[in-house]
């Protein structure tokens, strides 16, 4: 298996999403091991802004050449962006995953809520 990028800076889910804290507010988005296990991504359905979000419930979808899967939300708040780029180039989140690959931005955001989040580290054991 290849070793994939586990940014320290960032946090990460079981299920393969990563958080990015600036203040109250929570950039998130897949990582380098979603993206790559997903294949070419031809679309994503991203929360609208305004909605709120629920820890651990899905709130949007990315679809590829292989499959559809769900993106579940890291944290609970309220959508406050969407990354524009996405709906005519969503293909930037297999280049970029960490950054302009980014999908949407919640808050506010707890701090105890991003403490549960993990760590680089345990991520990449988690990878294997």
């Amino acid at each position: 298996m290849p070793a994939f990028a586990a940014p320290e800076f960032l946090r990460y889910t079981r299920e393969h999403e990563w958080v990015r804290l600036d203040g109250a507010r929570a950039q998130v988005g897949i990582t380098e091991y979603a993206q790559n296990a997903l294949g070419d991504i031809v679309f994503v359905s991203l929360p609208e802004p305004g909605s709120t979000l629920t820890a651990g419930q899905p709130c949007g979808e990315v679809e590829s050449t292989k499959s559809v899967s769900e993106i579940f939300a890291p944290l609970s708040g309220t959508v406050v962006a969407v990354n524009p780029v996405l709906e005519a180039s969503p293909e930037v989140i297999n280049s970029d995953p960490y950054g302009a690959g980014w999908m949407f931005a919640v808050e506010p955001v707890e701090a105890a809520q991003v403490d549960e989040l993990l760590d680089a580290a345990t991520y990449e054991d988690l990878l294997g």
